[in-house]
């Protein structure tokens, strides 16, 4: 019988032969070396189908030693296969392949986790093969998903359990590494793939969060390169790493779906890690899609909880952090009108529920930082469009009635926005930083009834003008005899900066001055608009606007004078131009009018302390804390002839000093009462016009007296001369105005009244739609019988 077997053997061909020759008859000493050299030898120099031969031979000795439970036959198997993939480069070598994986595949259905890690191991070295000629057939649906299950294992033996999860991730590299390099296999950046891939890497790393090696001794903490948590994280950066544009999205998905599936966005911790992996591994200039990704998906989450929107906003402005600039990509518009839009609708959404409230406006916060940090990754001429395009969004407001129906949470969001994207621009020129079509706007909205507002309104001037690092230094009102203990950075001013402020400079005079005329002032208003005025000095210190801002000055303390404002306001208003007289003496070195602005505090001090800033912010201050009597006496008053001395000794040209602010002309924003020289609102809404009659033309309203012959008569019968007498002294104002003023002030009143006209048009225009909406008659409702409701 053993000679039939020789025989036997004798008749078998020679690859065959070689190949049993490798197999020992105890299959603890493993393969015969020399022999498995001899069988390399033949494969290399024989013909190309001999290979393919040889690895079928195998393939059907490694299933009859798996059916008989031989596993060190097996083992010796798939070390001969190993070593004969590595050794040959044949440009046949696919159909060697196909048999090799074959054999990998039924080690893996098995169910002993030492043969399915020594297929992992067997498919990795294949892995990192590169083969001569592509394979147009082959396909892994199999691998990928036995791999992911592995990474899903939950064997009862923790180490078990840790090895199969490892070989599950590093089988999920291979196939990744074997199929990403050749565009002619199978497309791994399928769904149908990457929703498999993508969830078993997570799962993964999500272990390292809470914990999986909870239940075993710190001595069997596995080390870093073993643990599935760390594998894991590497090859997910080695798939984001490789991903291209068209495919940044295929792994998005399924991490956005991942991270909804099991609740992972509250708390976000795990979310921000992930988020900040990906886009430190992706390519720079894909990292706006992964922006545009999170922002489609706060969209798909808009009516949801609102913790959910809030911690994928946070991941957002994680993610925008990492960014070297390239985040918001083309479309920058888009991006800020996505947000902004969430902004608004999460105030509408807001409910009496104190706990949605809260959570709604943790929200809101969330969005005025992200969009702020958006900002700062976009050029500077940028973020002025981004500042218009947030001014854009203010509503349409003429007169004091449209801003009371105004939604101020809103608008405080998009002021506190426009104050952080402002925060983020670095002035260089002022006439860069206002641009005429962002300033007017601005200036318009300082004028709001809420006094939060209008100092937020300050606070973005402050950031756009100061350039120096001196706003912080000037939030309080003092009276310092020298300003070095505020160590303040003066330098030389731009000529730029000196056209822009004849060309702007009375408009912001102007609202200067209206804001200090409001009565819902407060000590925080005051400190505000006394940095503006002091920057204002600062930065643009020379001649002109020295008298400029004396005038203004001037006209504040008349305007105090004159008006009704409260105690506390009229002493706030004092002290405040003493402040800043004496500040814009020692910044500009106009020495005399610094020395005059001090004595005048000392004679305050004696006779009317209580306008002095010490005591008019004194923010413990009551009501009944001022004397009953604050007549105010010349000597503690600014005087135009006294403040013309100081200046003209300092080498100024003090011409313009005697022409008042006060004399302007209305601005038309509908927000203070009527100055001298102008049509208020109010003057306009007493013109009351009805439409109500049936011919469409507008008569006099009932409440109005009613209008006859004999009142008429009686017009005409008046002795018109006081009319007469009055028109005279208009006319005479209005020729020395275009006689003495500069050139720059006539353009911007001719600039208020034109705004002014329209913005009245505007408004009777609206009220006559109003009218006709409300007079068209109602579409009534049919009822139908009930035989027709099926």
């Amino acid at each position: 019988m053993a000679g039939f077997c020789v025989c036997c053997s004798a008749l078998k061909p020679r690859y065959k032969r070689l190949v049993d020759n490798i197999f020992p008859a105890n299959p603890q000493d493993g393969l015969v070396k020399s022999n498995m050299e001899k069988l390399t030898f033949y494969a290399l120099s024989s013909r190309p189908e001999k290979l393919d031969r040889i690895g079928q031979y195998l393939e059907r000795k490694l299933s009859t030693d798996i059916s008989r439970h031989r596993n060190q036959y097996v083992f010796i198997s798939m070390e001969i296969l190993d070593q004969l993939l590595v050794s040959c480069h044949a440009h046949s070598l696919n159909l060697f392949v196909e048999s090799f994986l074959k054999m990998v595949q039924k080690l893996l259905e098995c169910g002993d986790p030492k043969m399915q890690i020594r297929a992992t191991q067997s498919f990795v070295k294949f892995a990192n093969v590169e083969e001569d000629a592509p394979s147009y057939h082959r396909r892994y649906d199999f691998f990928v998903s036995k791999f992911s299950s592995l990474c899903h294992n939950n064997h009862q033996d923790v180490q078990t359990c840790r090895k199969l999860r490892q070989a599950g991730l590093k089988g999920l590299q291979g196939v990744v590494r074997k199929t990403i390099s050749d565009d002619l296999q199978v497309n791994i950046w399928e769904a149908v793939h990457m929703d498999k891939i993508v969830p078993s890497l997570l799962f993964n790393m999500q272990e390292s969060n809470h914990g999986s090696d909870g239940d075993h001794g710190e001595a069997d903490t596995p080390q870093e390169d073993d643990d599935p948590a760390h594998l894991a994280e590497v090859v997910f950066r080695d798939l984001i790493c490789r991903a291209s544009y068209g495919n940044i999205k295929s792994v998005l998905s399924p991490v956005l779906t991942h991270l909804d599936n099991h609740n992972l966005w509250v708390p976000n911790d795990f979310a921000i890690r992930l988020f900040k992996i990906i886009m430190f591994s992706v390519q720079s200039q894909y990292g706006y899609l992964v922006v545009q990704m999170l922002l489609s998906h706060v969209d798909k989450n808009a009516k949801s909880d609102p913790r959910i929107k809030t911690c994928i906003v946070t991941v957002l402005y994680e993610a925008v952090l990492i960014s070297a600039g390239n985040s918001t990509g083309p479309s920058v518009l888009e991006v800020f009108n996505n947000l902004l839009r969430h902004l608004r609708i999460s105030i509408d959404r807001k409910s009496s529920d104190e706990h949605q409230r809260n959570e709604e406006i943790k929200f809101e916060e969330v969005v005025v930082n992200t969009i702020g940090e958006f900002a700062n990754n976009l050029p500077d001429y940028q973020k002025i469009e981004i500042m218009m395009f947030v001014l854009g969004k203010f509503p349409q407001f003429t007169n004091e009635e449209e801003i009371g129906k105004m939604d101020k949470q809103l608008s405080f969001n998009l002021l506190r926005t426009l104050l952080k994207v402002a925060t983020k621009y670095k002035t260089v020129s002022l006439s860069q930083a206002f641009p005429p079509e962002f300033l007017h706007p601005l200036l318009r909205i300082s004028l709001i009834d809420d006094p939060g507002m209008r100092i937020i309104v300050q606070e973005i001037l402050h950031t756009l003008l100061d350039r120096h690092g001196n706003s912080f230094k000037l939030k309080h009102i003092s009276l310092p005899e020298d300003i070095s203990s505020l160590h303040l950075t003066i330098k030389t001013n731009d000529r730029h900066d000196l056209l822009f402020m004849k060309k702007s400079g009375m408009q912001l005079y102007w609202h200067i001055l209206e804001n200090l005329q409001l009565e819902s002032n407060k000590v925080d208003n005051f400190e505000a608009i006394y940095c503006t005025m002091c920057l204002l000095g600062i930065e643009v210190g020379q001649d002109e606007v020295i008298i400029e801002l004396v005038r203004l000055a001037l006209d504040i303390q008349q305007m105090t004078l004159s008006s009704s404002l409260p105690k506390t306001h009229i002493c706030a208003i004092h002290s405040l131009v003493v402040a800043f007289l004496n500040m814009l003496g020692q910044v500009t070195q106009v020495n005399a009018l610094s020395l005059h602005a001090l004595r005048v505090a000392e004679n305050r001090e004696n006779e009317a302390p209580y306008l002095l800033p010490d005591f008019a912010f004194n923010r413990k201050n009551r009501p009944n804390s001022y004397p009953k009597d604050t007549e105010i006496k010349e000597s503690c008053l600014f005087h135009q002839d006294r403040l013309a001395e100081c200046l003209r000794s300092a080498g100024l040209d003090v011409t313009r000093l005697s022409t008042p602010f006060s004399a302007r002309p209305n601005l038309g924003y509908g927000v203070v009462g009527s100055g001298e020289g102008g049509t208020s609102v109010s003057d306009v809404g007493s013109i009351n016009i009805d439409f109500e009659n049936t011919d469409g033309s507008p008569r006099i309203s009932k409440k109005t007296d009613e209008i006859t012959v004999e009142s008429l008569k009686k017009m005409l019968a008046e002795d018109s001369s006081a009319g007469k007498a009055e028109e005279e002294r208009h006319r005479r104002e209005i020729v020395h105005m275009f006689r003495s003023a500069p050139f720059e002030e006539i353009v911007a009143r001719s600039e208020a009244i034109s705004n002014h006209f329209h913005s009245k048009l505007n408004e009777i225009l609206e009220i006559v739609s109003q009218d006709r909406i409300a007079t068209e008659p109602q579409t009534q409702e049919i009822v139908y019988p009930k035989l027709f409701v099926y």
